[in-house]
């Protein structure tokens, strides 16, 4: 890791966690990536990736700060994975530190989404609207967006919002937050406001 070109810099406010370090790949210090979303976009075109220790490695006394690495060359693998180059990495060794860490990109520094196209990050913290007996009702809020191989699935707990925008969330007798799951497809999704942080659906309250 001594060659590896750091930028000394203080991490960003937007850092979103996009994937991991899986392993090395290759001998001359190439890293294997799983991209946590279908959409690797922000991996690909990032040129500064932020890496975290997993927290095994912080528990010995590590530090909690993530370090950013220049990032060479990036492409996509076999399957869903991406092999990416750090910028004065060149040798297994070297790569195998980074093995288990998490990878965080900056938000701003996604591609801009096409028209009818959403990153997966930007859903969650939706507030999630359906179909009640009197028209339109909050069921509750996206806390996750999953991917089944052929469409996102928003994972959207039960709840509500106060008049302070507080979220109160339903839970089961053992006190777990209750969640539907509703694909995220123009058959049931209608409307999405990033802006206002909310989504329209045609999904029933009583489903």
């Amino acid at each position: 890791m001594a060659d590896a070109v750091c930028v000394d810099a203080v991490p960003p406010d937007d850092l979103v966690e996009v994937g991991r370090v899986v392993s090395a790949h290759g001998v001359r210090g190439w890293l294997k990536i799983q991209p946590y979303s279908p959409q690797a976009d922000a991996l690909k075109g990032a040129p500064v990736w932020w890496f975290k220790a997993p927290e095994p490695v912080l528990g010995t006394g590590a530090s909690v700060r993530p370090r950013n690495l220049k990032i060479r060359a990036c492409r996509r693998q076999a399957g869903r994975f991406l092999v990416a180059q750090v910028d004065g990495m060149n040798d297994r060794n070297a790569a195998e530190s980074l093995q288990g860490h998490t990878v965080w990109v900056p938000r701003a520094a996604f591609p801009t989404a096409g028209d009818g196209e959403y990153y997966w990050i930007d859903l969650i913290g939706c507030d999630f609207h359906g179909i009640g007996d009197d028209g339109p009702q909050c069921l509750g809020r996206v806390d996750q967006v999953l991917d089944n191989g052929a469409h996102a699935v928003l994972q959207v707990a039960l709840g509500a919002p106060d008049a302070d925008g507080v979220f109160h969330a339903l839970v089961d007798a053992r006190n777990r937050p209750r969640h539907i799951l509703v694909p995220f497809v123009a058959a049931h999704v209608q409307h999405v406001d990033l802006e206002a942080r909310r989504i329209d659906s045609d999904w029933p309250a009583d489903f």
